[in-house]
């Protein structure tokens, strides 16, 4: 099986290619220097040269803030590249697994965990945009597409809030940390393992890939510095009054992973396990 990764420079994008790899698959992986995904000819192109049984897209415009006053190209990003994409693939017989967020969610459910068929209602621009991306793809391939809905994504490669702690923890004394925003830690390299186990079987529609059980970035804190040998009573709550950015943070991103069942495959591992394995090769990363 022939497999092509869009956005391969990404955090995302590299554990993809790197476990399809390690699975001994034929894997080209493209960054946006060689695939430019809102370019119809070059979508085509990059389809006809190598020939994929399996398309990722996990190239996006990921900038939440200045997607607020950009919306035009975030759009054409996250909403127009996944249509090329998804087009290309039915015309060539081709799978395609699409990669999404729980930005599309409103945020404001407080106990119940969004089901893959909830409504969405993005707050942000962002996350409308985000959301035409899925719209196309289940419009242009719905048969032959999946949606992955993922959050709080943290890896050894790229920027993200476990790397910054991380950081912060060697170089202050004390962090506050927002404890009015829930969500699910979620390890890139399970759902880098998860997209390769979807990919080979016919399993169609939405599905949310992050990890179980739930967490405040406050508590993730704490066991980032727990875990790394720090005292996590050097981590403060505070409010997200504190913090204020142009996007708005959903105060509640819990997806739930009922639809995973009908693929055959279990939910995520608890975000905890997944933390206490990626811990290390984060820290060797980092120093």
């Amino acid at each position: 099986m022939r497999w092509l990764v869009t956005g391969a420079s990404g955090m995302l994008g590299h554990d993809t290619v790197h476990e399809l790899r390690m699975r001994g698959e034929d894997v080209t992986g493209l960054d946006r220097a060689a695939l430019d995904i809102t370019e119809p000819r070059a979508v085509q192109r990059a389809l006809a040269d190598h020939r994929p049984d399996v398309v990722v897209n996990c190239a996006a415009y990921t900038a939440v803030d200045a997607a607020e006053t950009d919306e035009d190209r975030a759009l054409l990003v996250n909403g127009g590249g996944p249509r090329l994409l998804a087009r290309a693939c039915s015309a060539r017989g081709a799978r395609l697994v699409h990669v999404s967020t729980d930005y599309v969610f409103s945020g404001e459910a407080r106990t119940s965990p969004y089901a893959e068929d909830h409504p969405p209602a993005p707050h942000t621009a962002y996350g409308r945009t985000k959301l035409a991306g899925e719209r196309a793809v289940r419009a242009e391939l719905p048969g032959g597409s999946a949606v992955l809905r993922t959050a709080w994504l943290y890896g050894v490669h790229g920027r993200s809030f476990v790397r910054t702690m991380l950081e912060l923890e060697a170089g202050r004394d004390t962090v506050d940390v927002v404890d009015d925003q829930r969500g699910q830690p979620t390890w890139s390299a399970d759902v880098a393992a998860r997209i390769a186990d979807l990919g080979a079987t016919d399993a169609h529609g939405v599905f949310h890939a992050t990890s179980s059980g739930d967490a405040s970035w406050y508590e993730l804190a704490r066991e980032v510095f727990k875990l790394a040998g720090a005292d996590p009573d050097r981590v403060r709550r505070t409010g997200s009054g504190a913090f204020v950015r142009p996007a708005a943070r959903p105060a509640y991103s819990v997806l739930g992973h009922a639809r995973w069942r009908t693929a055959g495959l279990a939910p995520l591992r608890d975000w905890r396990s997944a933390l206490q394995e990626a811990l290390p090769h984060i820290r060797k990363e980092t120093s």
